[in-house]
């Protein structure tokens, strides 16, 4: 899927304002240029956009948009007691992109 697709979906999934929290931009203007194509984000929130959608998608099979966002944002105890979307958005990818993509499998196995 193209960036454009997964800026599409995510929003329609989380809402502008945590896409572009997780995109590292301060305005949903860019999520809304992203999705259209007017403008490409770098590489580093590109590879940050997909493993989130990648981690929305795992979710939103057994759950509601609203819980998927709640999860997104919320507190995770396997997590550190940090939420998925901060650490995605602050923490090197290479790192923190398994363990949440774990925690996420984890919620919908275990609840």
């Amino acid at each position: 899927m193209d960036t454009g697709g997964i800026v599409t979906g995510l929003r329609e999934l989380l809402g502008a304002q945590l896409v572009a929290y997780l995109g590292r931009v301060s305005n949903t203007r860019s999520v809304r240029e992203w999705a259209d194509g007017s403008r490409v984000p770098g590489a580093d929130v590109v590879q940050r956009l997909r493993t989130s959608f990648y981690v929305a998608g795992i979710l939103s099979e057994r759950e509601r948009a609203t819980i998927v966002q709640a999860w997104f944002q919320g507190m995770n105890p396997e997590l550190g007691d940090k939420s998925p979307a901060a650490l995605l958005r602050g923490e090197p990818l290479v790192v923190v992109g398994p363990i949440v993509v774990a925690a996420a499998r984890s919620f919908i196995a275990h609840g």
